[in-house]
């Protein structure tokens, strides 16, 4: 190991957490058992860190139930300066989390800064939002009482965070849990855990009281997981992942009539007309497909293009993935980074095997890198046939499809021909026809004439099989609150 890491990645993981973080207190599980960490770019083994028995998971609920009344009742004003010094926190140590997202995920190291930037948004909008809740107080229709509507916290969470984006998806759920008033148990991906438990020092740090926010990570995935599930004092899940796995916990979250947050996998449109801004298009086309290697909900998955337009677009989006640097993420000029696993370098060569036997023409890439890590080049194909399997399925690698469309009518049949519906990107220079697509696509969130749509202050979530509730923005911190109404006699009576 010491020959692949500088003696400044050496340096920072010797930094971060091996243990659990239960009730303010880091610790080994229980039987001692050990989950081993490795960067996908090269194989080296980064650290080995605690991996929870189904005991340890059910003693970190243990804390977050004990911590929650006395988190409950603190001010939310003392609760909005505790978020808004992780969010100072997080800025100091701002290179020190990229680096140690890029040594575990992969990702180019400029795309981490921009995590850290992204995932610190959530603890500075929660922070402005926890003194914002309002109620509502007003006289019944008849006159004969008045009504208040007040908002709670829902109770103890369980967040389950996942690989690709291991702060953002950290803060996204942690921020408006604690604004809330509720305490959390945390298990992030067995891949990217590094990231979390670095993160939660940093909530120590800022003031965060023993038992509000614990974190587990474990080999024990599902077991661990079910048993804080199936416990009756949760009262909240929330869930990033694929839509089988996202199914599975639902039904587990069903017996106790859990408040569920699924953000599941998507199968985004990129729709580009014939009047569109090519050179605009092109340039979010590459944000949104290439953007965390592929490796994204919100990746564009299905470019849909005019047929007028389509040879243009692919030449040109070819000539900018044909430039593109490949290697590990700390390495200047890099953009595209390893994938996550050997699964996912099979997974993509599928994908793109089965799309060129069904006629569609490679431009560029298409195969696996023979070096060390799991690398897939940036690949382009054009003219996908319908009943290729990447049309249907997440493809979260570098893959960008292209499939022509004739009329606007068409256009809309190929976007929403999914299961999911997460996100849609439409380019056009007609405000009229970008209207009517935001009337007629059928996701949570759009993009127009833009290839990125996430921000803090915005709900992020999807229709469809791509989840339930929202992450962000305003209706963020109410997926965390329960509302009471409460009837009292009219003071005139």
């Amino acid at each position: 190991m010491g020959d692949l890491l500088s003696a400044r990645e050496t340096e920072l993981l010797a930094r971060v957490p091996d243990g659990l973080l239960v009730g303010g207190t880091w610790r080994d599980a229980e039987d001692g058992a050990r989950l081993p960490v490795h960067d996908p770019a090269t194989g080296a083994l980064l650290k080995e860190i605690a991996s929870a028995t189904v005991a340890d998971g059910v003693a970190a609920l243990d804390a977050a139930s004990e911590a929650f009344p006395a988190w409950a009742a603190t001010p939310a004003r003392e609760r909005a300066e505790i978020l808004r010094r992780a969010f100072d926190l997080l800025q100091e140590r701002k290179e020190d989390v990229a680096l140690l997202m890029t040594l575990e995920m992969g990702k180019p190291l400029a795309e981490a800064r921009g995590e850290v930037a992204y995932g610190g948004e959530f603890l500075r909008w929660f922070s402005e939002e926890t003194a914002h809740l309002q109620g509502r107080y007003g006289p019944n229709p008849e006159g004969t009482g008045r009504m208040i509507v007040t908002h709670h916290p829902v109770g103890p969470c369980f967040l389950i965070t996942p690989w690709n984006f291991p702060l953002a998806m950290a803060t996204r759920k942690i921020a408006p849990a604690l604004a809330a008033g509720c305490t959390v148990v945390v298990k992030p991906a067995t891949l990217t855990p590094l990231t979390t438990l670095f993160f939660a020092r940093i909530l120590e740090d800022a003031g965060v009281p023993a038992g509000v926010v614990n974190v587990v990570t474990t080999r024990q995935t599902g077991p661990v997981s079910e048993a804080i599930i199936r416990d009756p004092r949760l009262r909240k899940l929330s869930f990033t992942g694929s839509t089988p796995v996202g199914q599975k916990l639902l039904a587990q979250a069903a017996d106790g009539v859990l408040r569920t947050s699924m953000e599941l996998g998507g199968n985004a449109p990129f729709v580009v007309f014939d009047d569109a801004d090519l050179d605009q298009a092109v340039d979010g086309a590459i944000a949104a497909k290439f953007r965390n290697i592929g490796q994204a909900c919100t990746a564009a998955n299905r470019f849909i293009v005019h047929r007028s337009v389509a040879d243009e677009f692919a030449r040109r989006v070819t000539e900018r993935v044909q430039a593109f640097r490949t290697g590990r993420g700390t390495e200047d000029g890099v953009t595209i980074g390893p994938l996550i696993d050997d699964r996912a370098v099979a997974k993509t060569g599928e994908l793109v095997a089965d799309a060129v036997e069904r006629g569609a023409t490679l431009r560029t890439g298409g195969t696996a890198l023979d070096r060390p890590g799991t690398f897939y080049a940036a690949t382009v194909l054009s003219d996908v046939r319908p009943g290729s399997a990447l049309l249907r399925e997440e493809i979260f690698g570098p893959v960008l499809a292209i499939v022509p469309f004739d009329d606007e009518d068409e256009a809309v049949r190929l976007a929403n021909d999914t299961e999911y519906g997460l996100v849609s990107y439409v380019f056009t220079r007609d405000l009229a026809r970008g209207q009517r697509m935001i009337e007629r696509l059928e996701t949570g969130m759009m993009g127009l004439n833009v290839g990125v749509v996430s921000n803090a202050a915005a709900p992020f979530g999807g229709w469809k099989m791509s989840g339930l509730g929202r992450e962000g923005g305003a209706e963020g911190i109410h997926e965390y609150l329960q509302t009471k109404y409460t009837l009292t006699p009219s003071p005139f009576a």
